[in-house]
């Protein structure tokens, strides 16, 4: 059986129905060659005027793609104005005007056969026909173009996000608050880089009362703020840094033994500071020690005084001690 036309297939499709010559209908069998003639299929019909817009397009020689044509549909449907037909279409693609394929002529034969006009070619409609019959943006025509949402749209892609529902709102909600945390954090971890990263130590200066403060022997009182003993002796007042001199360990006072024992190695010092056994070299070191303006004692722990083994001791030296 033939195959359906353009025209059939378009009133299928509840498409409007281009013009298109009527096929001609079939001579009666006893019909004589001579009635063949006047069944010959009508003449192409008209392409139809193309508009001056168009014709200037033409004119100017623009390249005009599948996606271009699409583009300019879907403009055309949003500002209200007439959408393109398939000849304007078929100029900007630069093919020829579209029209329905003549019924072929019935040719007189001498014997006795029914003559049938020839149906059109079965075959897919051309580019220009099935963009001007659509006239929607949304229907697929080509490859469209790359970035252009409008193209994007024509291709048939969707140009909506996902669901405005509360879970998607509680999901962008949590990517929000996490880039923000990470932001916050990354922000202050930069801007800490720029601190200086000091060390608070106590003071080397410091002052630590009237000499008529201290009794004789040994005061403990600022061992752990500032890791000093005052020892005052009946001539003197001098000031021992709590440091053992073998591994830096700080000795305990023993009062009951009247001496200072390392609690790390046992070496063992003398109320005044000096080693007398263990493995400590040599006697534990003095601060200098001066009476401020106001009359208290101040002592200087970045001052030291040593006696070194065998060598002449410095615990003579002026601000070794005070004379009381």
């Amino acid at each position: 059986m033939p195959a359906l036309n353009n025209a059939e297939m378009s009133a299928l499709l509840g498409e409007p129905v281009e013009d298109s010559a009527p096929p001609a209908a079939a001579a009666p069998p006893s019909a004589p060659a001579s009635s063949a003639a006047p069944v010959a299929a009508a003449a192409p019909a008209p392409s139809g005027p193309i508009s001056a817009e168009v014709a200037k397009w033409v004119a100017e020689g623009k390249k005009w793609s599948k996606s271009t044509i699409a583009a300019e549909q879907a403009r055309r449907g949003r500002k209200g104005l007439a959408a393109l037909t398939a000849s304007e279409v078929a100029a900007l693609l630069g093919e020829p005007a579209t029209a329905e394929a003549p019924a072929a002529a019935a040719v007189a034969a001498p014997v006795a056969k029914p003559v049938v006009a020839a149906r059109p070619a079965a075959g897919p409609p051309s580019a220009a026909m099935s963009v001007s019959q659509s006239g929607e943006s949304t229907t697929y025509v080509g490859t469209p173009a790359v970035g252009t949402s409008r193209a994007a749209a024509s291709a048939g892609l969707a140009s909506v996000g996902p669901e405005d529902n509360d879970i998607n709102q509680g999901r962008r909600r949590f990517a929000w608050a996490a880039f923000a945390a990470f932001m916050t954090a990354w922000f202050i971890a930069f801007f800490r880089f720029f601190l200086p990263r000091t060390l608070f130590e106590p003071a080397t200066s410091f002052k630590i009362g009237y000499p008529a403060d201290f009794g004789l022997g040994v005061d403990t009182k600022f061992q752990q703020k500032f890791r000093i003993w005052v020892d005052r002796t009946p001539d003197r007042i001098f000031v021992i840094y709590a440091r053992c001199t073998h591994l830096g360990c700080t000795p305990d006072w023993k009062p009951a033994e009247n001496k200072f024992k390392c609690p790390c190695h046992g070496s063992g010092y003398d109320s005044e500071g000096v080693n007398f056994e263990g493995p400590a070299p040599r006697p534990m070191d003095r601060a200098k020690v001066e009476i401020a303006p106001d009359g208290q004692i101040l002592v200087d722990v970045s001052k030291l005084y040593q006696w070194p083994k065998g060598q002449p001791s410095q615990f003579n030296d002026n601000g070794a001690f005070l004379s009381t």
